[in-house]
């Protein structure tokens, strides 16, 4: 009991954590999560709408291999995730199209990139702590130039996002009846997939590649659960990442633990709190009738 006391304790230092929070490195890494936060917010419920969790998982091993070659070759870490996730983005909505061959398409990408991703990490024996970030993220390593290319990306995301929402939603809620009113579906398709791509290795940063769903479905899937309204969802899901990789940051400065342990427990306790809310209400509405 002592030691979880003592542990207990670590994590919640608010002295040492507020004093960090005067470094800018933890500024940096701050404004880099907010960015991730409203992205990730904002994709998470199409995400979930269009089933593609595990493209999102099989996306980020390959932003994991493009960051293990840039950590080989000496650039920037955000270049190679971004080219890399952009890249399993494009073959996952080109190779994907059929949903009888979406899994296959997806297991094939996600064992290739991780395996691809080993293998660079061990063609460069030094540098262990960025190696172990990749997978588990840190935000040590988050710089001025880094937060300008998140920032970019993610307006770029949210501008490409708000002109083709409409259309992209309709398909993904009923894809069949979009296709016959002659919503674009096969290029929606591959584009949404490069947008989450793009996000994807943005989540590299912070959460790491593989924890990066609790970014990208878990808010999607909490808001999914207490409305069924599409704006709320979103809006629920951008303050569900935001809670969580600004929550998860702040209270790994104290004991200067992985950030990616934080954020998949506040996301995935917010998913059970709206899981709880979710059920009461279907169960109260169900006895309205029967009182009626």
């Amino acid at each position: 009991m002592n030691d979880v006391g003592e542990s207990l304790s670590k994590v919640l230092d608010f002295d040492t954590m507020i004093n960090l929070l005067g470094y800018p490195f933890v500024q940096q890494a701050l404004l880099a999560a907010a960015a991730l936060g409203l992205v990730s917010g904002c994709l998470a419920p199409l995400v979930v709408a269009r089933k593609m969790s595990f493209a999102v998982h099989g996306t980020a091993e390959l932003a994991f291999t493009g960051a293990a070659a840039a950590l080989l070759v000496g650039v920037s870490v955000g270049v190679g995730a971004l080219a890399g996730a952009v890249v399993a983005a494009l073959l996952l909505g080109l190779l994907g199209q059929k949903q009888t061959e979406r899994d296959s398409v997806i297991g094939a990408i996600l064992s290739f990139g991780l395996g691809v991703g080993v293998f660079l990490l061990w063609l460069n024996p030094e540098r262990t702590a960025n190696k172990f970030s990749l997978l588990v993220g840190q935000i040590v390593g988050v710089d001025s130039a880094d937060v300008l290319l998140l920032s970019g990306c993610a307006v770029v995301v949210l501008l490409v996002l708000a002109f083709v929402y409409r259309p992209l939603l309709f398909a993904s809620v009923d894809p069949d009846v979009a296709t016959a009113r002659g919503v674009p579906t096969r290029v929606l398709t591959p584009l949404f997939a490069v947008l989450v791509g793009v996000a994807t290795a943005l989540g590299v940063y912070t959460v790491g590649a593989l924890l990066v769903l609790a970014l990208m479905v878990t808010p999607g899937a909490a808001a999914a659960r207490v409305t069924a309204s599409p704006v709320r969802a979103t809006v629920l899901a951008v303050v569900f990442a935001e809670v969580a990789v600004l929550g998860g940051i702040l209270l790994s400065l104290a004991p200067g633990a992985p950030v990616s342990a934080f954020v998949t427990i506040i996301s995935f306790v917010i998913y059970l709190v709206c899981r709880a809310v979710g059920t009461r209400r279907l169960a109260r509405a169900s006895r309205v009738p029967a009182a009626a």
